[in-house]
C-alpha cells in the first residue's frame, strides 16, 4: 500500500464514522505567542479545548503539518540518525469534542489497525496510564477493561505519568493516555526477546504508532484536579511510522515517504544508498530537512534571523553541509528537490506546488550566501578542534563561527560531536549576549490566573458595522514584563479589531457603568482566537464587575488604518497586473501612519512599473468603487470566485470576501474597509527595497499622508524656483548647477593634487634617522583623509624604507595616517595598525588597519600635539 493510500484510507475511514474531515493548519503558528511552529495534531484546536471556541463538529479528522525543532520538543539532533525522528512530520489525528469517548476512540483504533491495514495482532501492544497516588490521578480502569476485552491483559503495559498522562501545561485540560505500540522486528529476534520488554525502551523497531488521549480531567492553579464537565479525545498517529509499519521496513525513510528524495540524491552524488554509514545519514537529514524547509516557507515563513525564520536557516545550512561534506556537493542542490516534494503532496499540501518556483528560489539563494563561507569555516573549525584542550570547544570559538561563518550553534555542536568534542554553549551566550546587548523580549515576564468575571465563551466581534457597543466583561489577566504590568481584558462583545492579517489592533476607551471610570486601551490583540484588549490601569480590578462597559474605538485612527487597509488591496491587484500573476503577498502591515506590502518577486520594481502601479490605483480610487463585502460564505464558494488567499493562513469552512470590482479585486480577508474607493483620496508610493531573498517590500500612504507629503514637496519646488529666479525649466536650471559644480571640483582637485606634490617634495626632504629607523612624522595641511591616507604612503613607496606617520587636522576633527614599509615592518616587528590605535586615545578616537598602513580619527585635534610627541619616543 503507498503512502498516498494509506493517508486516504485514514481519512476515508474517520469519515465513515461521521467525522468531519478537516485541513492542516499551516506549519507556521498564527495567534497562538506559545508556539513557533504547530507542533503537534491538536494545535489548531487548542482553543475548542480550552473553551475559546466551537469546533465546526464534534467529531473531526485530519493530517497535519507538524514542525518540532525547537524547546520541548526537539528532535533536530536524532534526525538522520535512528529511522523514526523527523523535523516535518504528519500527524493523523481524530477528535471528539464532548461527543464520544475511550470505548469508540480504542475500538476504531484497533479495527483500523488490524482489519483496514492488516496489521498483525501479535506485533501490538497497548498501554494506559498505571496511575498516581501522589497526584491523586487513579489507574485508568476503563480503558483498561475495554483493552483486557480486545487484546487481552498479556499485551497491556502499565504506563507512568511520563508516558501516560498528557497535559496541555501547567493549569488547563489533561488526562490519561493509552498508547498503541508496534513490533516490527525480525521473527527471530520476536522468538529471542518479547515486544514487550521492548515498549518505551528507544528500540527502533519497537515504536509507539498512536496515541489517544482522554481529556477528563482540568489541572487548577494549585495543582489539584476536577472532572470536566464535557469530555474529549485528541489522537496523533506519525504517518511515517504508519507507513513503515504498513509497508513491512524498519525504517521511516525505507517508506514511498522518502525514497523518492533519497535515490535523487543518491544518484546525484555517484552513491547507493545503503553502503556508506555518513553518506547514508546525509541523505536521511536532506530528504527529511526540505520538507520542513520547503513547507515552512510556502507556508509563509521566509528564513532570517529571528525567531521561527532563524529556525528554518539553521535546518537548511545543517542539510547544506551534510551534503557538502559527505555527497560531495560544492554547488546549490536543495532547490532543485522542490519538484520532487511538490509532485508527491499534490492534492494533499497543494500550497508547495502553487509556489514551487518561488520556494526553489528562496532556497537557491540561501544556499548559494551559505556555500560562500561554508568551506572557509569548516578549515577554521578544524583548526579550532585541533587546538582544542581537552574535549569542549569554547564559547567564543563557538560563537566566532556563528557570528563570522553563519555557523548555527547547533551545526557546530553536530560537527563537534562527529569528532568527539562537546561545545561550551553557556560560554557562547555569554559571548552573544555582549555582542548584541540585548535579551529575550519575554525574559521575567509572568502572568497571574484569569480572573473569571462571568462565565461565557463566545466573545462576539461587531467591529465592521458598530465603533461602539454596551457589553461586559468576562475575564482579565494581570501581566508583568519587561513595560510594567498591564492587563489582558476580554470582553463579551467588542468593537475593538484585533491585530491580525497584518492590520494593527484598535485603541480606544472602556467605560464602567455604574462607576463611571474610564480606561484607555491600549493595544488590541488576538491570543488563542480570544479578542485581548491591554489596559494598564490597576483599577481595572474593581471595575471589572460593573454592570455595564462601553467599549468605544478610536474613530479617527480606525479611518485612516481602513483607509490604508482598502489601498493594499488595490496595491496587489495592481501588482499583479503589472508584473504578472506570480505576485503573491508574503507579508503586510497597515496602520495609521502607511501601508506595507512584501511580495513575491525576483527584480527590483522599476521607477516605471512604479509610476504605472501608481496610476492604476489612484485610479480605481477616483472610480469610487463601492465595497461588496460578504460574510459566511462557504470556502469553495469563494475560491469560485477567484477570492485569493494568503499562503500559511488558515480558513474556517466559512470566511469573509471582500470585492471591489470583480474583474479587479476579490480576497478573502478579515479587516476594516472604507464603503467605497473614493474615501482613500490619494495613494502615494514613498519606497520600493528588497527584504529577503525573492521578495519586495513597497511602502505608499494615503488621504491626508498623501497630501501632506504632496504640499511639503510642493513647499520645496516653490523655493527652489525663488532661489533659482524662478527658471522656465527648472530641472535644466538644476542640472545646469551640477555641472558647474562638478567642473570646479575638477578644477579644485587639480590644484590640490598640484599642491600636495609640492607638499610630498618638501616633507621628503624632512626624513631622519631615529634610532636607525627612517622616520618622517609631521603636521601637515591637506583637505582630505583620503588626501593624507595616499600622501603617507606615496612618501614611504617612494622613500623605500620609512616609517611615516602624518597628522592633520580636517573640519575640526583629527585624522592620522601611518605608514610603514615592510622591511621595517619584518625587521622590527612593527603594525602600523595597533601603533595608530593607541595614538588615537590621544585624540579622543580610534581606528585600525593593516600592519603596513593604517589610519584613525578623533573629535579632539588639540591631541594632535601629544600624538607626535608620542610617536616621536616611540621611535
Amino acid at each position: 500500500m503507498t503512502s498516498p493510500e494509506i493517508r486516504q484510507q485514514f481519512l476515508d475511514f474517520f469519515k465513515s464514522k461521521g467525522h468531519l474531515i478537516v485541513p492542516s493548519a499551516p506549519l507556521v503558528a498564527k495567534n497562538d505567542p506559545t508556539l513557533l511552529f504547530n507542533n503537534s495534531g491538536m494545535a489548531q484546536f487548542k482553543d475548542f479545548f480550552l473553551g475559546n471556541g466551537t469546533p465546526p463538529s464534534k467529531r473531526i479528522a485530519d493530517t497535519q503539518k507538524c514542525l518540532r525543532v525547537s524547546g520541548k520538543h526537539n528532535d533536530l539532533e536524532d534526525v538522520g540518525f535512528d529511522t523514526y525522528h523527523h523535523t516535518m512530520f504528519e500527524m493523523l489525528g481524530n477528535w471528539s469534542f464532548g461527543d464520544y469517548f475511550k470505548q469508540e476512540a480504542l475500538t476504531w483504533s484497533w479495527e483500523l489497525l488490524t482489519e483496514v491495514f492488516k496489521l498483525p495482532k501479535d506485533r501490538i501492544y497497548v498501554s494506559v496510564f498505571e496511575g498516581d497516588k501522589k497526584d491523586g490521578v487513579p489507574f485508568d480502569q476503563e480503558a483498561f477493561d475495554i483493552w483486557k476485552a480486545i487484546v487481552g491483559e498479556d499485551r497491556i503495559i502499565y504506563g507512568n505519568k511520563k508516558d501516560n498522562f498528557w497535559e496541555m501545561g501547567e493549569t488547563g485540560p489533561c488526562g490519561p493516555c493509552s498508547e498503541i505500540h508496534i513490533d516490527l522486528r525480525d521473527a527471530d529476534e520476536v522468538a529471542k526477546v518479547s515486544g514487550k520488554s521492548l515498549v518505551n525502551a528507544d528500540h527502533p523497531q519497537v515504536v509507539e504508532i498512536w496515541n489517544n488521549v482522554f481529556m477528563q480531567f482540568e489541572r487548577m492553579a494549585d495543582g489539584s484536579l476536577v472532572p470536566l464537565p464535557n469530555k474529549h479525545v485528541d489522537t496523533g498517529m506519525g504517518f511515517e511510522r504508519l507507513c513503515m509499519a504498513i509497508q513491512g521496513k524498519q525504517s521511516n525513510y525505507d517508506t514511498d515517504v522518502f525514497q523518492g528524495t533519497i535515490q535523487y540524491l543518491a544518484q546525484k552524488a555517484g552513491k547507493q544508498y545503503g553502503d556508506e554509514k555518513w553518506a547514508d545519514i546525509a541523505m536521511r537529514v536532506i530528504a527529511d530537512h526540505i520538507r520542513a524547509i520547503a513547507f515552512c516557507i510556502a507556508d509563509g515563513q521566509l528564513p532570517s534571523n529571528a525567531k521561527a525564520g532563524y529556525v528554518i536557516r539553521r535546518i537548511l545550512r545543517r542539510a547544506v553541509r551534510y551534503g557538502y561534506t559527505y555527497l560531495g556537493f560544492k554547488e546549490p542542490f536543495m532547490h532543485e528537490l522542490v519538484p520532487l516534494l511538490a509532485k508527491q503532496f499534490a492534492g494533499v499540501f497543494d500550497e508547495l506546488i502553487a509556489q514551487e518556483a518561488f520556494v526553489a528560489k528562496v532556497i537557491y539563494e540561501e544556499e548559494v550566501s551559505f556555500l560562500r563561507t561554508l568551506s572557509t569555516g569548516l578549515i577554521r573549525l578544524d583548526k579550532l578542534m585541533e587546538d582544542c584542550q581537552g574535549k569542549v570547544l569554547s564559547g567564543d570559538d563557538v560563537f566566532e563561527l556563528n557570528d563570522t561563518y553563519g555557523f548555527p550553534i547547533d551545526l557546530t555542536a553536530l560537527i563537534a560531536r562527529e569528532k568527539g568534542l562537546d561545545i561550551d554553549e553557556a560560554g557562547f551566550n555569554k559571548a552573544l549576549q555582549a555582542q548584541k546587548d540585548r535579551s529575550r523580549k519575554d525574559a521575567g515576564a509572568s502572568a497571574e490566573d484569569w480572573m473569571i468575571v462571568r462565565e461565557g465563551e463566545e466573545v462576539s466581534f461587531v467591529g465592521y458595522d458598530e465603533t461602539q457597543t454596551t457589553t461586559q466583561v468576562l475575564k482579565y489577566q494581570k501581566v508583568q514584563n519587561k513595560g510594567g504590568i498591564q492587563y489582558k481584558v476580554v470582553l463579551e462583545t467588542t468593537p475593538f479589531y484585533a491585530e491580525s492579517g497584518g492590520q494593527i489592533g484598535d485603541t480606544g476607551s472602556l467605560t464602567f457603568k455604574p462607576s463611571g471610570i474610564t480606561l484607555q486601551v491600549l493595544d488590541t490583540k488576538k491570543e488563542n482566537d480570544l479578542i485581548v484588549h491591554f489596559v494598564s490601569d490597576a483599577r481595572i480590578e474593581q471595575v471589572a464587575a460593573d454592570a455595564e462597559v462601553i467599549a468605544q474605538i478610536d474613530v479617527n485612527r480606525r479611518r485612516t488604518i481602513t483607509q490604508n487597509h482598502t489601498a493594499t488591496h488595490l496595491l496587489q491587484a495592481a501588482l499583479q497586473e503589472v508584473l504578472g500573476n506570480h505576485v503573491a503577498q508574503k507579508g503586510s502591515l497597515v496602520n495609521e501612519a502607511l501601508l506595507r506590502f512584501d511580495f513575491s518577486h525576483f527584480q527590483k520594481v522599476t521607477d516605471e512599473e512604479i509610476l504605472k502601479i501608481e496610476q492604476i490605483v489612484n485610479a480605481k480610487i477616483a472610480e469610487n468603487i463601492p465595497l461588496l463585502e460578504e460574510r459566511n460564505v462557504p470556502i469553495a464558494q469563494a475560491k469560485e470566485k477567484g477570492a485569493m488567499a494568503l499562503f500559511g493562513e488558515k480558513y474556517g469552512d466559512f470566511v469573509r470576501v471582500i470585492t471591489f470590482d470583480k474583474n479587479y479585486s476579490v480576497e478573502l480577508c478579515g479587516g476594516t474597509h472604507v464603503p467605497a474607493t473614493g474615501e482613500i483620496g490619494l495613494c502615494k508610493i514613498i519606497t520600493e527595497t528588497s527584504v529577503a531573498t525573492g521578495v519586495r517590500r513597497i511602502e505608499a500612504i494615503t488621504s491626508q499622508q498623501a497630501y501632506a507629503l504632496l504640499s511639503e514637496q510642493e513647499a520645496v519646488i516653490a523655493e527652489l524656483n525663488a532661489l533659482l529666479k524662478a527658471p522656465k525649466d527648472l530641472v535644466k536650471a538644476v542640472t545646469s548647477l551640477i555641472e558647474q559644480a562638478n567642473s570646479l571640483q575638477k578644477t579644485v582637485a587639480q590644484y590640490q593634487a598640484k599642491e600636495i606634490g609640492g607638499l610630498k617634495a618638501a616633507l621628503t626632504n624632512q626624513i631622519e634617522t631615529k634610532s636607525g629607523t627612517p622616520a618622517l612624522i609631521q603636521q601637515v595641511a591637506v583637505p582630505t583623509a583620503d588626501a593624507l591616507k595616499n600622501l603617507a604612503f606615496d612618501l614611504q613607496t617612494e622613500a623605500g624604507s620609512l616609517f611615516c606617520l602624518l597628522v592633520a587636522e580636517i573640519e575640526g576633527k583629527a585624522s592620522l595616517a601611518l605608514a610603514i614599509s615592510k622591511d621595517l615592518v619584518d625587521a622590527k616587528s612593527l603594525n602600523a595598525g595597533t601603533i595608530v590605535r593607541e595614538l588615537a586615545k590621544e585624540v579622543e578616537g580610534g581606528g585600525g588597519g593593516q600592519a603596513f598602513l593604517a589610519t584613525a580619527g578623533g573629535q579632539n585635534p588639540a591631541g594632535l600635539g601629544k600624538v607626535l610627541e608620542l610617536a616621536q619616543n616611540y621611535l
